[in-house]
């Protein structure tokens, strides 16, 4: 129920700083109410939904930036009610709604999409947006409200743009202010009345973008060197160049995938505190990032048969690009994993334990080292039950929240029980290759004591049957990776493993 006029205070007080009601308070959308850029969003959603539609970008813009918007706008439609929301300049709003205040989302966004975000929250008594033609961002914002207002309005900005508009306003406010706005505004010997702050730490937001824990899954390209127990200096050091330039890769590539699923992500109870998904980083940074990250990994894939021979002069690859070559394949499948495959039902699981498979082949490539049939066999077995783990992780989770599943992989919660099915049978199957290393007589040239790697299978068995009875329980972190490094008992059964290795030796 409205309050009734006659109770309403003349005046609200912001920091000490008394602001009639008859002052209009006007909200900037991208960046500001919203942590995120709705342009940019609307973008890697019709690069999700509509990849052919991108080949109209270059004519779209060449109309101006306002018919930009508006044809983006008006190709996708952005759900609007999982935006990251600065959660503080919200609450300031709906208090200054309550006393009354007339309360405006003045954006440069196309009015289509600014109207449905209004809509939303419910807080807004009128929308000013570009519609078109005119881009309401700057001048063009600062002129509108004088139209509309005179000079009687505040407004809540958050970047360069909003300089003119914050030094000609009442009370002056911003979000999330970007250091090109702070700047401009001490040049201009404006402060700002109040600051709305919802970010985490930059260094953090990247840390978890680029998701360093990740990393450990690279480890696999030292395999190849490990089993074969070469220990050449200049192997190693082409090893840990691999290591590197396939944690770059991998980074972007996650990087891509998270920029893609924003959407999903923002309806996922744990995935909405991603980065990008959160607002906490920019897109266009994380697209710069992404290439960066490629640049810096092929570098190094290109340098590295001449890494190899620097450190040690007698050893030379005989295939010296082919590490490139696999990261190339990495690049490639895991975007088209992010593009489409991860929504193709057991396709995409396929895919995800191929990744693994590939790393350790990469490893083999970066060494010049033949990998082991027996290794391949193993490795294709055990990832698949680690993908296929992720999936059932994934769907348990959502079945113990009563909740549908959402993120367009086609998978129903009917399929918990087959994908158990399949998932615990290849981890035993891993195994099974295992024992036939073991008693095949393969093992024999590089252990002088093969019977203690029979040790082995109950360890492997534990750890495998372990993780899919937590799976089962609800109780899994819906990544494997995550849950092998970070849980007690899988790190204390990963060092009895190397225990038992070294003593076979």
């Amino acid at each position: 129920m409205d309050t009734p006029a006659a109770l309403l205070p003349e005046a609200t007080i912001v920091d000490g700083l008394a602001l009639p009601l008859d002052v209009a308070l006007c909200v900037d959308l991208d960046g500001t109410l919203v942590k995120s850029d709705t342009l940019v969003d609307s973008t890697l959603a019709l690069a999700r939904q509509k990849p052919q539609a991108l080949l109209q970008l270059p004519g779209w813009l060449m109309q101006g930036k306002a018919a930009l918007k508006k044809h983006i706008t008006s190709a996708v439609t952005l759900d609007v009610t999982h935006l990251p929301y600065n959660r503080e300049l919200i609450q300031f709003l709906e208090q200054e709604h309550a006393t009354g205040r007339a309360i405006y989302l003045a954006t440069a966004a196309d009015k289509a999409l600014a109207e449905r975000v209004a809509d939303h929250l419910g807080l807004f008594a009128g929308v000013l947006a570009s519609d078109g033609a005119v881009n309401l961002a700057g001048k063009n914002k600062l002129a509108a409200f004088r139209d509309r207002f005179g000079d009687n309005f505040c407004y809540i900005g958050n970047a360069s743009p909003d300089i003119p508009l914050l030094t000609h306003c009442q009370a002056p406010m911003v979000a999330n202010p970007t250091a090109g706005l702070k700047a401009g505004l001490r040049s201009a010997k404006v402060t700002p009345v109040r600051s709305f702050i919802d970010k985490v730490s930059t260094l953090k937001a990247w840390l978890k973008a680029i998701r360093l824990h990740q990393w450990s899954k690279n480890i696999l390209i030292f395999l190849p060197l490990l089993l074969a127990h070469r220990w050449n200096a200049g192997l190693i050091s082409g090893t840990l160049v691999a290591f590197l330039s396939f944690g770059l890769c991998a980074s972007a590539t996650y990087i891509v995938n998270d920029l893609l699923d924003i959407e999903a992500d923002r309806k996922h109870l744990k995935k909405r505190r991603r980065p990008f998904a959160s607002g906490d980083l920019s897109a266009i940074k994380g697209v710069a990032v992404v290439v960066l990250f490629l640049l810096a990994a092929f570098t190094l894939a290109f340098l590295l048969p001449n890494i190899v021979t620097l450190v040690d002069p007698a050893q030379t690859l005989t295939a010296p690009y082919k590490f490139a070559m696999w990261l190339c394949i990495y690049a490639v499948t895991t975007s088209a994993y992010s593009f489409s495959l991860k929504r193709m039902v057991l396709v995409d699981v396929i895919v995800l334990s191929g990744l693994y498979t590939i790393r350790i082949i990469a490893g083999a490539a970066a060494t010049g080292i033949p990998i082991s049939p027996w290794l391949a066999a193993f490795s294709i077995f055990f990832f698949l039950s680690l993908a296929f783990v992720k999936r059932f992780a994934e769907l348990e989770s959502l079945r113990l929240r009563g909740a549908a599943p959402a993120n367009g992989r086609g998978y129903l919660i009917s399929d918990i029980e087959q994908l158990r099915s399949f998932g615990s049978a290849s981890g035993y199957v891993s195994v099974f290759v295992l024992t036939q290393y073991i008693s095949g007589l393969n093992a024999e040239p590089l252990y002088s004591h093969t019977t203690r790697l029979w040790l082995l299978l109950p360890v492997l068995l534990l750890w495998i049957s372990r993780l899919w009875l937590l799976a089962s329980r609800g109780e899994l972190d819906e990544d494997p990776v995550v849950y092998a490094i970070t849980d007690k008992r899988s790190l204390m059964l990963g060092i009895l493993v190397v225990i038992i290795v070294f003593s076979a030796l």
